[in-house]
């Protein structure tokens, strides 16, 4: 499988994750995930996919700094329900990463539910942000925010996009247009931890459940 070489350009994150260490699936729980991973999981590279993963990367790395955050320890918050817009592929995206899942998720081990992510998401959250992580140890949490205007798609977009859609576009066309909406996704993925670009911001969630 051959992905953009800019991908191997994003941020990594690196998490440890008990159940995974108890369970031998990974030397002391340690994994490391890459942007591939999530394209991997949405099935393509767009705005959406890269916003959320910088959005992820960015709230980890305030919440843990030079620590590894926990896998299954982090809760994930959603402004917006389930299936409002592209809500439900960001939200997959931090499943993903930290392993938090909605009712569908894994219940946990044994009659102490050991390891449990079940309804660590959540959606309908009262943040005026996209996202909200929280860390379960601490009750730490960050919001999280994304401003796309700030690296706009190229005009030529507007002109082929139509065509793309429609069928009416040829071969020459649609790898313009491809490589177009990728070069898009390389310049964000060029710009994590610019603030501009991702907004991060401490949570005062006092009054949320652990």
């Amino acid at each position: 499988m051959s992905f953009p070489a800019f991908f191997d350009d994003a941020p990594e994150i690196r998490m440890r994750d008990p159940l995974a260490a108890f369970l031998g699936s990974a030397e002391d729980g340690v994994m490391t995930y890459r942007y591939a991973d999530a394209v991997r999981l949405a099935g393509h590279s767009c705005p959406v996919v890269a916003g959320a993963w910088l959005m992820v990367a960015a709230g980890l790395a305030r919440l843990y700094g030079d620590d590894l955050p926990e896998r299954g320890g982090i809760e994930v918050h959603m402004r917006d329900g389930s299936t409002h817009g592209t809500t439900g592929v960001t939200a997959s995206v931090a499943t993903l990463v930290t392993g938090a899942a909605a009712e569908s998720g894994f219940g946990g081990i044994g009659p102490a539910r050991l390891f449990a992510r079940r309804r660590l998401l959540r959606f309908g959250a009262p943040i005026d942000a996209v996202m909200a992580l929280r860390r379960r140890d601490t009750g730490a949490g960050v919001v999280l925010d994304i401003d796309g205007t700030r690296i706009p798609h190229d005009p030529e977009i507007g002109e082929l996009m139509p065509q793309a859609v429609d069928g009416t576009a040829d071969a020459a066309a649609l790898a313009r247009f491809a490589a177009l909406w990728q070069r898009r996704i390389a310049r964000m993925l060029a710009a994590a931890g610019d603030p501009a670009l991702v907004h991060v911001a401490d949570w005062r969630c006092d009054n949320a459940p652990l």
